[in-house]
């Protein structure tokens, strides 16, 4: 069997309360899926930017997830070829 590898980088962007999370996924059999989360600081929340960070990061993850499950499913019906009755 052969090994394979699934890369997924994350990119985080802040502007003002709000933290901007991209995760793309890079394969070698498919091609690239990107998720998207964003978070949102309350004003009334201490300024810790990890926190932020990680829940935009979780969110895009959660956002990649789905869009893959997507694409699996999509690939399924192409491949499975025509409904016989």
């Amino acid at each position: 069997m052969q090994a394979k590898q699934w890369t997924v980088q994350i990119f985080i962007s802040e502007d003002g309360d709000e933290t901007h999370a991209r995760a793309v996924l890079t394969t070698r059999d498919t091609a690239t899926v990107t998720g998207r989360g964003v978070a949102r600081k309350n004003p009334v929340d201490r300024p810790i930017p990890e926190v932020g960070d990680e829940l935009a990061a979780s969110r895009a993850l959660e956002d990649l997830a789905i869009r893959l499950h997507d694409v699996a499913s999509d690939d399924i019906l192409q491949l499975a070829g025509p409904v016989l009755r």
